[in-house]
């Protein structure tokens, strides 16, 4: 290991004890852990733990042969259970736990809670670890950052260990990763990275999940200092970082934080809320103070030291809800009869209100799947403070309709309008994340019906769809270019499919797609308001249409957005539109360079005055089967069409055949000749519900756009 300059000695005052145990020490990792310093002139580490019903501690290495009696830590007087000694002799990189002897003479050797270093597993021991010293170049990254809510946000979500690895199977590095990684992202247009968990982890398949180390980036990928490596670059190239960080529960791994000093310390002593029966883990006590102090400086932690942008939150639910998955018998309510948990509930807003105090342009995603209101509202006005919840909603039901073979699908039109109902109440995320792509679920290329062809025409179509709904988006690593089998969470993507034409296409499409998300303002810059968006027709569910408008802050940003979800081309589909003029096509799914069947709309298109949707206008368009179509106003007939990204044009595929052109009597309705049915009739009752909801200007998450208000609290 190579040699770590030692630093001065920083003492723990009764102010951090004090801190601690009032549960407001957000940065204890300063104070706890293994530190290398220097004190009275001599070099070693400073030991501090935290375990207060202890017998004894000591420090166990492999240079005294585990036998922690050997080198002792001394109990802090007054200090509510707080050990602490400096060892001379001990450098970076040496092996240690702690040798615990509890109150009922049990002998436990347990890792580092606060450890900064570990062990690769199957080994199980902290290193002595640093992580000062590194020379940061995103100063430029750190100075721009700004509220992230008018801004495009497009995350690549992704799991380092199997994106790619090397020829011989074994992993790359964080360091390795940087030159890989980051070319391909920016080449993709993406603009955030979402790494899996990285608090280290004993079981490869718990996906780090199962943590054991809050303060220890995994030593699967190198150490410390190769992951800021790693996150400077994504920073340099404008690329952010989030890490998918977990509160909410821990494993029960021997050497880790489950009875840490023979007793239940970092759990809560009741089983009945302690368990979490179907993952085998414990739940944290969020009632503690001490535990509160160790949560959130971790989770500042790897913002100060790893200049994370923001944190995704992992099941938030679980934490949220005494019942979560439990059988009647292994749980009980709160004392005023509910099924909350008060201590998690008011841990969450205080961990959000400290983080908006220190960075307030940070990210923090609640990945939360019940319909708990006002998670993105601010703490001070009773919601959870977030700024970003994951929307499984729209993405359940999304799922859902794309599953459902095409004849079928009219009859659960309401699935695409109903999402619009409720988009604007929190601050949302649309993900398509690794949890729909295992367990049997089938991989997104996969879950379409059809054809070879018509499933990549759905996968095209589902991402489309993504892009154009309101809400910042998140992609699972391997849906860019249509992974075909479910991710294999211990082999790398099959990145031999891009050997194949329709695979290589169906990245070229995902690539022009966020690049022309990244360039329409309609898209992302009033996200999150209602009058960023604007249905023209909801109704259309006998032919499986939906046309939209998404807008920004001028009027000539606006986009009209045509989606067909059934295997159907028309050659002369109407929508209304509001001004005369012409318009052209600027994106098509259906493009030959993405694998679609070359029905786009050449040129530009005038407005013809007969009223069409309540509109006085209207414009025919080409709209192809499965195919989404996107148009402007104002084009000339010389611009070129899907223009986003300059890609080798493909072989063009056979055309579909069109459906034949409508009647002069039939143009007037887009629908079928069908009297209004039931089922049509709810999906208007939907786009009209929607459309009175736009009128209201005071949402939840209109205060959650503010997390200064926080700030000011948190401070």
């Amino acid at each position: 290991m190579a040699k770590q300059p030692a630093a001065e000695s920083q003492s723990l005052s009764r102010e951090d004890i004090y801190l601690f145990h009032e549960g407001n020490f957000f940065h204890s990792y300063r104070m706890f852990g293994a530190h290398l310093t220097a004190e009275n002139g001599r070099e070693g580490v400073r030991f501090t733990v935290w375990a207060p019903n202890a017998v004894s501690v000591g420090v166990a290495t492999d240079r005294n042969g585990w036998d922690g009696s050997a080198d002792p830590l001394e109990a802090v007087p007054d200090s509510g259970g707080i050990w602490s000694a400096f060892i001379e002799g001990i450098g970076y990189g040496d092996l240690y736990k702690y040798a615990i002897e509890s109150i009922t003479g049990e002998r436990l050797l347990k890792a580092d809670p606060y450890g900064a270093y570990a062990e690769i597993r199957p080994n199980t021991a902290s290193r002595v670890g640093s992580v000062d010293g590194y020379e940061w170049g995103d100063q430029a990254w750190r100075r721009k950052r700004r509220a992230p809510y008018a801004k495009p946000m497009n995350i690549y979500e992704m799991q380092l260990g199997t994106w790619r690895q090397k020829d011989d199977g074994t992993f790359y590095t964080y360091r390795e990763l940087a030159d890989v990684l980051i070319p391909y992202v920016k080449e993709m247009g993406y603009t955030h990275l979402e790494f899996m968990p990285l608090t280290e982890y004993p079981y490869d398949l718990s996906w780090g999940y199962q943590a054991t180390g809050y303060f220890a980036p995994t030593s699967r990928y190198g150490e410390a200092k190769d992951l800021m490596y790693l996150i400077d670059r994504c920073h340099q190239a404008d690329i952010g970082v989030l890490l998918d960080w977990v509160p909410g529960h821990f494993a029960k791994d021997a050497h880790g934080l489950r009875q840490f000093d023979g007793t239940p310390q970092y759990e809560y002593a009741d089983p009945m809320l302690a368990e979490k029966p179907g993952w085998g883990t414990l739940s944290f006590d969020f009632g503690k103070p001490e535990v509160q102090s160790f949560l959130i400086s971790s989770a500042l932690y790897w913002m100060d030291v790893f200049h994370f942008d923001g944190l995704r939150i992992d099941a938030v639910t679980s934490m949220l809800r005494l019942d979560f998955e439990k059988k009647p018998h292994q749980w009980r309510p709160n004392e005023h009869g509910g099924v909350e948990n008060v201590d998690a509930i008011e841990f969450l807003r205080k961990l959000n209100r400290t983080i908006f105090a220190y960075y307030p342009n940070a990210i923090m995603a609640a990945e939360e799947s019940s319909a708990w209101p006002n998670v993105t509202a601010p703490a001070h006005e009773g919601g959870l403070g977030f700024n970003y919840k994951w929307n499984m909603g729209w993405m359940n039901d999304t799922l859902k309709y794309m599953e459902t073979w095409f004849d079928e699908r009219p009859s659960l039109h309401n699935l695409l309008t109903f999402p619009l109902v409720y988009a604007h109440s929190e601050n949302f995320m649309l993900p398509l994340s690794h949890d729909e792509v295992v367990h049997g679920k089938k991989s997104l290329l996969d879950k379409m019906p059809g054809l070879y062809e018509e499933k990549f025409a759905g996968l095209r179509l589902l991402l489309g769809y993504q892009i154009t709904h309101p809400g910042k988006k998140l992609l699972f690593m391997g849906g860019e270019f249509g992974q075909f089998i479910e991710w294999k969470d211990e082999e790398q993507l099959d990145w031999l499919l891009l050997d194949y034409e329709a695979h290589r296409q169906m990245r070229t499409y995902t690539a022009a797609l966020n690049h022309f998300y990244l360039e329409e303002k309609a898209l992302w810059e009033i996200d999150h308001e209602w009058e960023g968006y604007d249905w023209i027709s909801a109704s259309d569910a006998g032919q499986s249409v939906i046309t939209f408008m998404r807008k920004g802050k001028k009027s000539g940003d606006t986009l009209y957005v045509l989606i067909n979800f059934r295997p159907i081309a028309y050659e002369d589909y109407r929508i209304g539109v509001d001004k005369p003029g012409t318009y052209k096509e600027v994106f098509n799914s259906d493009d030959p360079r993405f694998g679609g069947g070359g029905m786009l709309n050449s040129g530009t298109i005038r407005a013809e005055k007969a009223e069409w949707h309540g509109r006085e206008y209207n414009i025919p368009v080409k709209l192809p089967a499965l195919g989404m179509v996107v148009l402007k106003k104002g084009g000339r007939s010389g611009d070129t069409p899907n223009s986003a990204i300059e890609i080798e044009p493909a072989e063009p595929a056979p055309k579909r055949k069109a459906a034949a052109k409508k009647t002069a009597a039939a143009k007037k309705e887009e629908t079928p000749k069908k009297k209004t049915t039931a089922k049509k009739a709810k999906t208007d009752e939907t786009a009209a519900a929607t459309k009175k909801s736009s009128v209201k200007k005071k949402t939840a998450s209109e205060s959650a756009l503010q997390p200064k208000s926080d700030e000011a609290e948190a401070n």
